[in-house]
């Protein structure tokens, strides 16, 4: 393992719809590292959430990349990737039965097989997005929308992922719920600021600019990385 690498890179990945002959994700390239809370921020279909799926390999790619912790991912190599690198979106399938019967489903995958549900745990993130203790005995068909999102971040958050990708996870939320999903979030990043980041698609400018120190924008399925241009013509000025 490489400890310089960036947790995940994307090298000019593409999305095509061929059905319609259009290109939804230009080629796209991000170095995400540790320590970094990146916002991504555009205009409604301008390929936020095509290369959010991309970058966490939930759809096929027609062209590019995307590497581990300087590694290429072999198809048999995406579970475990998927358990290092998960993606949130804005609304949460949650299976029937409880709150803690959705926390335990995870662990009944393969792919978790070396790890144990802990209750307390998941109570005590629970707890902290201001749940009561009854929490995880509820049904997940009686959850409000914000509460069915705080279910689905707990589920994510509880297996310690490394990286998050957000996709817009507060964006149909009363404002009580979106700060209540910051806060998760950001007390998950601050436990351990040196091996995690996110990347997180808001459409709400004041929350992009409480949640990253790094700033990117989207548009016509074109990403622009002010960083990795700095980057380019800091090469450039150099040779």
């Amino acid at each position: 393992m490489n400890d310089d690498a960036p947790l995940v890179e994307a090298h000019d990945i593409v999305r095509r719809d061929a059905a319609r002959g259009q290109t939804l994700l230009h080629p796209a390239s991000i170095a995400i590292h540790a320590g970094e809370r990146i916002a991504i921020t555009g205009p409604s279909g301008s390929g936020k959430s095509v290369f959010m799926r991309a970058l966490a390999l939930l759809d096929p790619l027609e062209g590019g990349d995307v590497l581990w912790r300087g590694k290429r991912i072999a198809r048999a190599t995406i579970p475990r990737f998927r358990r290092h690198v998960a993606y949130i979106r804005q609304r949460p399938a949650l299976l029937d039965g409880t709150v803690e019967d959705n926390l335990r489903y995870p662990y009944t995958l393969h792919a978790y097989r070396d790890v144990r549900f802990d209750r307390d745990r998941a109570a005590a993130l629970a707890s902290q997005a201001g749940r009561a203790s009854d929490f995880l005995d509820r049904f997940a068909s009686e959850l409000s929308g914000g509460e069915a999102q705080i279910a689905a971040l707990i589920r994510v958050l509880q297996l310690e992922p490394d990286v998050l990708l957000l996709d817009e996870p507060t964006g149909s939320l009363d404002p009580e719920s979106a700060l209540a999903i910051e806060g998760l979030v950001r007390a998950w990043f601050d436990a351990a600021p040196q091996v995690r980041a996110w990347l997180w698609v808001s459409h709400d400018p004041a929350q992009a600019a409480r949640v990253n120190n790094r700033h990117l924008t989207m548009r016509a399925g074109v990403l622009d990385d002010p960083k990795r241009v700095s980057s380019a013509h800091a090469t450039e000025n150099t040779r």
